[in-house]
């Protein structure tokens, strides 16, 4: 705050001269002292100037309602939510984030800097405040066949914008702990900034290793266990809850009943659909069931503003004081956590706010590039043991099973098994990768999908070749997105032409398809514990154990080596 406003702002405190806006009466939750205040809470130019008794040109009654800070969601792509950032942005602010820290790596690894640059043009004048990590793995590791590669040269240009805060989750862990100069050279280019990790179900030495390089944060953890280890290495961890990945039960459970400071644990939703987030909210959500497992209120309300705040650097946001930015969320209860008004920098986000369309560059609209596919790359002949990729319900691991097969014969699907594919759709190179799944239970059809992390091939699952041939083919068409085939005719299919990532045709139409073709799903025997397209999107993550399926085949993340 630069002297002239500060003198302004002070006659606002000092009571010299009415405050612009003060809300009266209000319960204010105070994240500092973790005490429930009454008084009044005075805003000008966008701040909070005073709390205490205040009169204010205008006044708003709070009488009987709770005051916290703006929620901030520490670790997010705004790309897996399906819609343009600002218009994500625009319906996530109604549920009462204000704060987004958001890591662009999947637009970053279909378009490189382009990708980037467009997110951070897109969020740039909307009403929340957007920060962006600078995506670290571009490829997530060297099997992956994505769009581009971004160098640590690259990134130096972007250290001058204020809203980068720092390196994004660094995934390729065994580039860190094997000392791989080109990636200790993005981590020393940003050693005097926050950097993110991502790192599951590493041994102690290896997580040991990767916390000495300097990595502060995690949100891969899916038990209190792991969430603890990685907690005694000084790690933050970002309690997440997604549309495939939740782990808020399973850790904030274990820190209600071994009584764990909370004091190094934020919550992210990291890959979240709008149609989750218009149906249950957004890090209201993460407030909201770690109360119902027994967390204090207040303690979840601190893991959602000051916590992630301190932990990024951000000193103006998550809570309520003086010099503190005026976000601010309505509560009529704090058990509840029901959002009844959210304001950032002192104005009303209005639950019918319409965002304005932004035009996205046209070479972002033209990147699948997969010619004359058909059935025929789809043939997978069995050996005498054969690896198949077992879902879990709830999360985005998977299991290494082993199953014997005969040798010298096509696999053919059945009610257990199904076959999986990935299609590189970014340099035209042929590559096709095919494996079996266990878990996901789809027949008499295909569904095929664009998002495929992190390289975002095209991936496919189905119970015969015809239907997922026509998936493939069918998001050639369209440019990217989610198709659902069944009994050889396409149920339908969701257009994601922006980096066959995002949509914007707005959050009403793509929420009525996703409402759509999930029932579908679920009526070709998707198990209702497996979301059919985010599920599916994370079984290329390279970096995630212990099975995946990329173009170039069956990869055992564990050993770091391809299934023949």
């Amino acid at each position: 705050m630069d002297l002239d406003m500060y003198q302004r702002c002070a006659q606002y405190t000092k009571g010299e001269v009415p405050a612009q806006i003060v809300f009266k009466n209000a319960k204010i939750v105070n994240v500092f002292t973790g005490e429930i205040i009454t008084g009044d809470i005075a805003v000008a130019e966008g701040i909070i100037v005073g709390i205490g008794e205040y009169k204010g040109l205008v006044e708003k009654d709070m009488t009987g309602k709770y005051i916290c800070p703006g929620f901030i969601d520490a670790h997010l792509h705004l790309e897996s939510t399906l819609l343009t950032p600002a218009e994500l942005v625009s319906a996530a602010s109604r549920c009462g984030t204000t704060t987004f820290i958001a890591d662009p790596h999947e637009s970053a690894n279909v378009s490189g800097l382009a990708g980037v640059d467009y997110i951070l043009q897109q969020t740039e004048n909307c009403r929340a405040n957007v920060y962006v990590m600078m995506p670290s793995c571009v490829p997530a590791t060297a099997v992956d066949d994505n769009g581009c590669t971004i160098t640590a040269e690259e990134m130096k240009p972007y250290l001058q914008n204020k809203r980068i805060l720092g390196l994004g989750e660094v995934m390729d862990y065994v580039s860190v702990v094997c000392s791989d100069p080109e990636m200790h050279k993005k981590l020393h280019l940003f050693e005097r900034r926050i950097r993110d990790g991502h790192a599951p179900d590493l041994s102690d030495s290896d997580l040991q290793a990767y916390a000495m390089a300097g990595i502060e944060t995690e949100h891969e953890a899916s038990t209190f266990e792991y969430a603890m280890k990685e907690r005694r290495n000084g790690m933050t961890i970002l309690i997440r809850e997604g549309s495939a990945a939740r782990n808020v039960e399973a850790i904030v459970k274990g820190i209600v009943e071994n009584g764990i400071s909370t004091e190094g644990f934020c919550f992210c939703t990291d890959d979240k659909h709008i149609q989750d987030i218009l149906q249950e909210g957004h890090i209201d959500h993460n407030v909201r069931k770690s109360i119902r497992l027994g967390l204090d209120p207040m303690t979840a309300i601190q893991m959602a503003t000051i916590h992630p705040a301190k932990c990024y650097g951000l000193k103006d946001v998550g809570a309520i004081a003086p010099g503190y930015q005026a976000d601010l969320i309505v509560l009529d209860d704090l058990n509840t956590i029901q959002v009844e008004e959210v304001y950032y920098k002192g104005e009303k986000i209005q639950k019918s706010e319409t965002v304005e369309k932004a035009e996205c560059p046209k070479e972002l609209k033209n990147t699948v590039h997969i010619k004359d596919f058909s059935k025929n790359r789809l043939r997978l002949p069995l050996t005498n043991e054969t690896h198949v990729i077992e879902l879990v319900d709830g999360q985005i691991l998977t299991k290494d099973k082993k199953i014997r097969t005969e040798a010298g014969t096509e696999f053919q699907a059945d009610r257990e098994y199904q076959k999986i594919a990935v299609v590189e759709r970014h340099k035209g190179t042929g590559k096709v990768g095919v494996g079996i799944v266990g878990g996901y239970g789809i027949k008499h059809g295909a569904i095929a999908s664009s998002v495929s992390h992190d390289s975002h091939n095209i991936i496919v699952v189905g119970d015969n070749d015809e239907d997922m041939e026509l998936a493939v083919n069918e998001l050639i068409k369209s440019q990217g997105g989610y198709s659902v085939v069944s009994d050889h005719e396409v149920f339908d299919t969701l257009p994601l032409p922006i980096m066959g990532l995002m949509s914007d045709d707005g959050f009403q139409e793509i929420d009525s398809k996703m409402k759509r073709m999930k029932q579908k799903a679920q009526e070709m025997g998707v198990s209702k514990g497996i979301d059919p397209f985010i599920t599916l999107s994370f079984m290329a993550l390279t970096v995630i154990p212990e099975i995946r399926i990329t173009p170039r085949g069956v990869y055992c993340v564990k050993e770091n080596t391809f299934y023949k």
